[in-house]
C-alpha cells in the first residue's frame, strides 16, 4: 500500500494538486502551459462535461466530433511536468481507495501543444515543430532510473558538441511515442529535436542582468546534428513529458507553434493564429 504521504489526497478524494479523481479524465489529453489556453481549445468541443481548477492546473473534459478529450494546463517548466504526470498516472493506474498499483495498467494520450522559439532559420515563424526527441537541459528527470529510456548516442554527441559543463548536470534525451507521431504527422509539420531548460532566461541563453556560463551556447545547439536530426526549438516541457510518460507507459507527443525564430531575431506578427491553427488541426488529427 502506498502511504498516505506519498500519494497525498484531498478530502473529497482528488489527487492533490490536480483536483481530479478517475471518472473525470479521458484517456485522450491535450496539455497546454497556460490556463487561459484550456478553452480556447475547449471552446471547439460539442460539449464539455466537466471544468475545475486548483492553482495553475485548470482542466476541462467533453466531446469533440465523438472523441472523448481532456485538456488540462501544466503551468510552466519540467517541476510542474513531474507532479502532472504522477497525478495523471495515479488516476488511471493505482486504485485510489486502496491505494495499491492496478494489475492491469492503462496508457494514455497525451499530446502538449505549446509555443516555443525555433532555432534554425530554415522553420519561421507561425510554422508547426513536433519534437521527435526530447533533449532534457534540466534535472529533474534524473531524480528517477531513466538509463534504459535515453538514446545515450546522442546524448554524448550533444555534450561533446556544446562542451558542456557537467556541473550544470547531464543532459538526457527520450524520443516520442511513434504512435502518436504517425497519427498527427503531415508533411507540413517540420520535425526535430526539441530542447527543454530548466529556467527561461539564463537556461535559455537570455541575457538581463545576470551574465551566464555559456554566452555562446544557443549557437551550439544551433548548428548540433546526429544522424541528420537537430535540434529545431527550445522550450520548458517537452523532455520531462517524454521521460516520464516512456517511464509510466504512456504515448506522449509535443507540438509547438512557433512564434519566434531565435536564429534570425524574428516575432510573429499573429500569435494567436499560429496557436489557434495549431489547436484545430491537432483536435481533428485526435479525432480522426
Amino acid at each position: 500500500m502506498i502511504k498516505s504521504s506519498e500519494l497525498i489526497l484531498n478530502p473529497d478524494g482528488s489527487v492533490y494538486h490536480l483536483n481530479l479523481k478517475p471518472e473525470h479524465i479521458a484517456h485522450d489529453i491535450i496539455f497546454v502551459g497556460d490556463q487561459n489556453r484550456v478553452e480556447k481549445i475547449t471552446k471547439h468541443f460539442d460539449s464539455i462535461e466537466y471544468s475545475t481548477q486548483k492553482r495553475e492546473f485548470k482542466t476541462q473534459t467533453g466531446i469533440y466530433k465523438g472523441k472523448r478529450m481532456t485538456v488540462l494546463s501544466s503551468g510552466i517548466g519540467p517541476d510542474n511536468i513531474d507532479i502532472v504526470m504522477n497525478e495523471l498516472d495515479a488516476l488511471v493506474n493505482i486504485d485510489l481507495t486502496t491505494r495499491t498499483i492496478k494489475e492491469e495498467l492503462t496508457s494514455l494520450n497525451i499530446v502538449r501543444i505549446g509555443t516555443s522559439g525555433s532555432l534554425q532559420a530554415d522553420i519561421p515563424v507561425d510554422s508547426f515543430v513536433m519534437g521527435t526527441h526530447g533533449l532534457g537541459l534540466d534535472n529533474m528527470l534524473r531524480s528517477y532510473l531513466i538509463d534504459d529510456i535515453c538514446e545515450k548516442d546522442i546524448e554524448d554527441a550533444f555534450i561533446k558538441h556544446t562542451n558542456w559543463d557537467l556541473k550544470k548536470g547531464t543532459p538526457y534525451v527520450i524520443a516520442c511515442s511513434e504512435v502518436l507521431k504517425s497519427k498527427i504527422d503531415s508533411p507540413r509539420i517540420h520535425k526535430g529535436i526539441t530542447g527543454t531548460a530548466g529556467g527561461f532566461y539564463g537556461p535559455q541563453g537570455r541575457v538581463l542582468r545576470l551574465g551566464i556560463q555559456d554566452l555562446e551556447l544557443n549557437n551550439k545547439m544551433d548548428s548540433f546534428e546526429f544522424n541528420g536530426r537537430r535540434m529545431a526549438n527550445l522550450e520548458m516541457e517537452t523532455s520531462a513529458i517524454y521521460g516520464l510518460g516512456k517511464l509510466l507507459g504512456h504515448n506522449c507527443l509535443s507540438m509547438n507553434a512557433i512564434i519566434a525564430n531565435r536564429a534570425n531575431g524574428t516575432f510573429s506578427d499573429d500569435p494567436y493564429k499560429a496557436v489557434d491553427e495549431l489547436i484545430e488541426y491537432t483536435l481533428n488529427k485526435l479525432a480522426e
